[in-house]
């Protein structure tokens, strides 16, 4: 009996040594990343504006790294997530994004304590890699309201309203490939976005 109970612990320990020889499992973490969009010269408001943290539908409130193999499926990449949610990524670019185009007084996140006369709302609708007919691709689609806090009348505080939807063509079917088309297509509606939240608050500010 004992020398039975010698040789279990002895291949116990064989297999644990031998698991120790693997190397661990390691999880890459991705983060969008493009240039700050060169916007057309504008002439700057003295208003300020605040971008509150936007939502995301639940399908996609997560790091997971989604993509869509076929119609009506759902997957994700293996050891490989989204530093953070969609919903930080898509907000912290704007922001960033703000205020290098220096086209308001002040740029105020959700993480501040500032209030602007005009108060950025949103949610992340898309964020996934999908294929279509064409190839595939990284879909971001975006929903966004704008509102002038300085009107007293609240049913009048909406001066915009609009949804952006942008795809990218991925280079290569990676985690990589889609961290690079997704920030691609963050770029352009980036870009799209702040011009058109600029003209929407130039307007009511009589520019």
């Amino acid at each position: 009996m004992a020398r039975l109970t010698l040789l279990i612990l002895l291949a116990g320990c064989v297999t644990l040594l031998a698991g120790c020889g693997k190397p661990p499992l390691v999880t890459n973490h991705f983060l969008l990343d493009y240039p700050t969009p060169v916007l057309a010269r504008q002439t700057p408001l003295t208003e300020s504006i605040r971008v509150e943290l936007f939502a995301a539908a639940h399908a996609i409130n997560t790091t997971n790294m989604i993509y869509q193999p076929a119609p009506y499926q759902s997957a994700t990449y293996t050891y490989n997530r989204w530093q953070v949610s969609p919903s930080y990524l898509v907000t912290d670019l704007l922001l960033r994004d703000l205020r290098q185009g220096n086209l308001f007084a002040g740029v105020f996140g959700y993480q501040q304590s500032g209030i602007g006369r005009f108060r950025l709302e949103g949610a992340v609708q898309e964020f996934a890699e999908v294929n279509d007919p064409s190839g595939w691709h990284a879909v971001l689609a975006v929903s966004i309201t704008l509102s002038d806090l300085s009107e007293p009348e609240v049913t009048r505080r909406v001066i915009l309203q609009k949804n952006y939807r942008q795809t990218h063509p991925l280079l290569e079917k990676t985690p990589a490939g889609l961290a690079q088309a997704m920030s691609q297509a963050m770029a352009q509606v980036s870009a799209n976005l702040i011009d058109d939240v600029y003209q929407a608050a130039a307007r009511r500010s009589g520019k």
